[in-house]
């Protein structure tokens, strides 16, 4: 019977992940569920999938985390270091769907006692990839993708030599305001960008189709996960969202990826994998879908995706800036502190002042180092905004 943690149980792809499980009775032993707020569904998943320890990233939830668990068998803990803990313990196969680059101590916890690393959080390749990376061969881990374009990717690959590949796309739905007026994404509100056309989401990344910026980091997460150069890495909007990510190759083939926008393929791939088993998920009626539409992204209305590109060229530590960034200038839009077009300005002028230092950017790529910039950026974040509003 596999091992397994859920790493952001809790979440929309961490339900999704248990949905798979209690699907395959018999099949999977729960080690260790963490989540965030939402501690009646942390328990209840816990108790229901018989699991060790559930743990709350918040320490001020713990009482209600052990009232909640109380009179069960499940070991309740809270906190960052319990969250690094509950990874850390022995598993075969862990769920990384800690939303941001919280997710990364757990995540390199995970890979540290040799687990395969199912990844969902793209944030901890592009803050530290090479660094996630050399934990994985070190530690004879393995990561697996999870985001849907990545896992299109790695499945198109199945087989193929990677040095036969001259192309990557991958495809964007274009999110909640890919048909809007440009002139008008000044005044979009939260309500409106919280809204997918086509994806199931949390509002944050659902926010992030919005602005492209979840595009801008699945950019820098392919080309630190797969090796490919920049020039290699393509990006379509394609508002059906059923073809996820094609392949190019030298003899100019392209190998296409085609399923329905439901996550539980890519996240039932990693956790089968390498086998195929049934999953529960809608059969594509092509000719009912009739017309597949791709349009090139419009750099005017996408301002991310060239800041995708500038991260990838700089490397080294402009990632960790560039993530932090994006998150803090979220919670700013979400508080309404700054408009939605505005995340774009913010951002490319925290990249400005904290990437200047090629010195600063090429040093030693450490969890420290990491955690560093990341506070810097924020703190900048913070800077730029009071110096807007003031």
């Amino acid at each position: 019977m596999k091992q397994v943690s859920i790493l952001g149980a809790t979440g929309s792809i961490g339900q999704n992940t248990i949905d798979l499980i209690r699907r395959a009775p018999g099949q999977f032993n729960v080690v260790a569920l963490t989540g965030g707020r939402n501690i009646a569904q942390l328990a209840a998943d816990a108790m229901a999938l018989g699991a060790k320890v559930a743990v709350t990233a918040h320490d001020a939830l713990l009482p209600e985390l052990r009232a909640a668990l109380a009179g069960s068998t499940v070991e309740v803990a809270a906190g960052s270091a319990a969250l690094i803990e509950a990874a850390s313990r022995p598993a075969d196969w862990v769920m990384s769907a800690i939303v941001g680059a919280a997710g990364l101590p757990p995540g390199l916890a995970a890979l540290g006692q040799g687990a395969t690393l199912a990844l969902a959080n793209k944030e901890s390749l592009v803050t530290a990839g090479p660094l996630l990376m050399q934990t994985a061969r070190a530690n004879e881990a393995r990561i697996l993708p999870v985001d849907s374009e990545h896992s299109a990717i790695f499945q198109a690959m199945v087989g193929e030599d990677a040095d036969a590949v001259s192309r990557v796309i991958i495809t964007a739905s274009g999110g909640a305001f890919r048909d809007w007026p440009l002139a008008d994404l000044a005044r979009a509100t939260v309500a409106e960008a919280s809204s997918h056309p086509n994806w199931a989401m949390g509002q944050r990344i659902t926010i992030d189709s919005a602005s492209m910026f979840n595009k801008a980091l699945e950019m820098i997460e392919a080309r630190e996960f797969f090796g490919f150069d920049p020039e290699q890495i393509e990006v379509l909007v394609h508002p059906e969202s059923v073809v996820h990510a094609l392949v190019g190759f030298v003899d100019g083939g392209l190998m296409a990826h085609v399923g329905p926008p439901d996550m539980r393929h890519a996240i039932g791939y990693a956790l089968h994998w390498p086998q195929r088993q049934a999953l529960p998920v809608a059969a594509l009626d092509l000719a009912a879908i009739g017309t597949l539409n791709f349009r090139a992204p419009d750099p005017a209305r996408y301002p991310a995706l060239r800041l995708a590109r500038d991260v990838m060229e700089m490397r080294g530590l402009s990632g960790a800036v560039f993530n932090a960034a994006k998150e803090r200038a979220l919670d700013r839009f979400i508080a309404g502190h700054i408009g939605f077009w505005e995340m774009n300005e913010v951002v490319e002028e925290v990249l400005t002042r904290l990437t200047g230092d090629p010195a600063e950017m090429n040093a030693a790529l450490t969890l420290d180092c990491v955690s560093r910039m990341d506070h810097l950026a924020r703190q900048s974040v913070d800077q730029v905004v009071s110096e807007r509003n003031s």
